[in-house]
């Protein structure tokens, strides 16, 4: 089989997306009205929306006792661990959203591609797909291997009421960067230099993770999440144009999968200042701002077409309470420019972050009333 035979085949056992059961939380009402959707919606919520990237996670004593003596990839395939995981930050900081508790490498585990986390250094594959050859090799997701996810996501939803989960998935660059290099990597010049030594197989490759993070995010929206985001870790090591020619394509490609659904889509990635118009583009509602733009000018560069969500710095979450308060008010200020703001971080939450202090600065967000 060609790279390019692997990537027109790979969506072989994809269940195409229709729309939303009746009783899912978007339809029957309990999360359509919810502050998170509202704002992602570009509607004036009752109160200010925030959640924070990686809030279920290593700052929550909670997270770290039922982690105990179970691998990272292990607890994603749990469901019941996977749901407790991803409830527990709304039960201690009263967020406005959940987001799902799972890896970007899970549907790669799930295909059956040899992967694991290891710690202190991340996702790391048995073999690295560096060919046409490697990319040809590799099996296809089914719809079926999915199920862990959505009963994960079944059980999460009924634990949650009123509140949203927002589902994810990695970008395919993000996950075919992985693939490529074989591990984490600084600058990712292995898959930046497979764009344009060998173009055909990149397109394969980034073809195949396009639909695995698809079908990934569609399991998640199907099955009860209220909003779907993708995260692009990796795409600030790209210039514009290699974006634009390599990238995006791919990732319009991946919420081809949700985007007929009718749940909000948001992109996310870090050090992407300059490719924020593109990341709108692929086709998505609301765009993510990383801590390194104010939100002002994101907004302007935007247009004012989208709502956004950010931006506050992680590195702040440590300092004096009073350095932390004015630069939350000035991360809602210049987010009042835009046409909706979700309150984050500009990235995830720091394993040493005090969960206390995020704690308070949620009431602090709830507090300043909605304009």
């Amino acid at each position: 089989m060609t790279s390019s035979a692997a990537a027109s085949n790979s969506t072989a056992s994809t269940a195409p997306a229709g729309t939303l059961d009746a009783n899912h939380p978007l339809r029957d009402g309990r999360t359509s009205d919810s502050p998170l959707i509202t704002a992602y919606r570009g509607g004036k919520p009752s109160r200010r929306p925030v959640w924070f990237m990686r809030q279920a996670g290593r700052s929550l004593p909670e997270y770290l006792k039922v982690r105990e003596g179970v691998a990272m990839l292990d607890s994603c395939l749990r469901p019941e661990l996977a749901a407790e995981i991803t409830l527990q930050p709304v039960r201690r900081h009263d967020v406005d959203a959940a987001i799902f508790f799972s890896d970007i490498v899970i549907p790669l585990k799930l295909a059956g591609v040899g992967v694991d986390i290891v710690p202190g250094v991340g996702p790391v594959l048995d073999k690295p797909v560096r060919t046409a050859a490697d990319v040809a090799a590799l099996p296809t997701l089914t719809w079926e291997a999915l199920e862990p996810i959505r009963e994960a996501v079944r059980l999460t939803v009924a634990g949650l009421g009123k509140t949203p989960l927002i589902g994810f998935a990695g970008a395919p660059f993000t996950l075919a960067a992985y693939m490529v290099e074989g591990k984490p990597s600084r600058d990712h010049l292995g898959p930046r230099t497979m764009m344009h030594a060998d173009p055909e197989t990149w397109t394969a490759l980034a073809n195949w993770a396009a639909d695995a993070s698809g079908m990934f995010l569609q399991a998640q929206l199907e099955a009860g999440a209220s909003a779907g985001q993708l995260f692009d870790s990796w795409a600030g090591s790209l210039g514009l144009a290699d974006y634009t020619r390599f990238v995006a394509p791919a990732s319009a490609r991946a919420l081809d999968h949700v985007r007929g659904l009718g749940a909000p889509l948001v992109h996310f990635g870090t050090g992407t200042s300059e490719l924020l118009v593109a990341m709108r583009d692929v086709g998505v509602d609301v765009v993510g701002v990383d801590y390194r733009l104010p939100l002002d000018e994101a907004n302007r560069r935007l247009g004012g077409t989208v709502p956004l969500q950010g931006n506050i710095d992680p590195a702040l979450l440590s300092a004096p309470w009073e350095v932390l308060e004015a630069h939350v008010r000035e991360v809602i200020a210049a987010g009042a420019h835009a046409p909706g703001h979700v309150l984050n971080l500009g990235h995830g939450v720091p394993p040493e972050t005090d969960p206390t202090v995020l704690t308070r600065v949620v009431e602090l967000i709830h507090s300043i009333p909605a304009e």
